[in-house]
């Protein structure tokens, strides 16, 4: 009787045990799937945003500013990448509202709030990459 509760107790603990290992690694808080497209959207929006930056930095009239204020424009597009969280969206706006403004028209008003704007986004990106 010893010898046959042996041999039923010891596979009954091992099956119990794997099978409650691997329905525990089923198991996700959050669906691996939705998981990984919300970490590729996220990636997609920085790209993104830093795509518009580089946009302002190319144009002619961010470069006169730059070159007026001694600003390196070559080191600032270099810098971009390294801009993330609050600063990259901060940078982001303000280039799409350069970008907005240049494209726009050359109105006087629109060209002194372009020019503060690119002002403003040229000392943004000076002192995130002093940091």
């Amino acid at each position: 009787m010893r010898t046959l509760r042996q041999w039923l107790v010891g596979p009954l603990v091992l099956v119990l045990s794997i099978s409650s290992a691997a329905y525990a690694q089923e198991r996700h808080l959050v669906d691996p799937a939705a998981l990984a497209a919300s970490v590729s959207q996220h990636a997609a929006q920085q790209e993104a945003d830093r795509a518009v930056i580089r946009e302002a930095l190319g144009h002619p009239e961010v470069q006169a500013v730059a070159a007026t204020l001694g600003v390196d424009t070559n080191r600032l597009s270099s810098a971009i990448s390294t801009l993330t969280g609050d600063d990259l969206a901060r940078a982001a706006g303000a280039a799409r509202d350069a970008n907005r403004s240049l494209v726009g028209g050359a109105s006087a008003v629109i060209i002194s709030t372009t020019t503060i704007i690119i002002v403003l986004l040229l000392v943004l990106l000076i002192v995130v990459v002093a940091d």
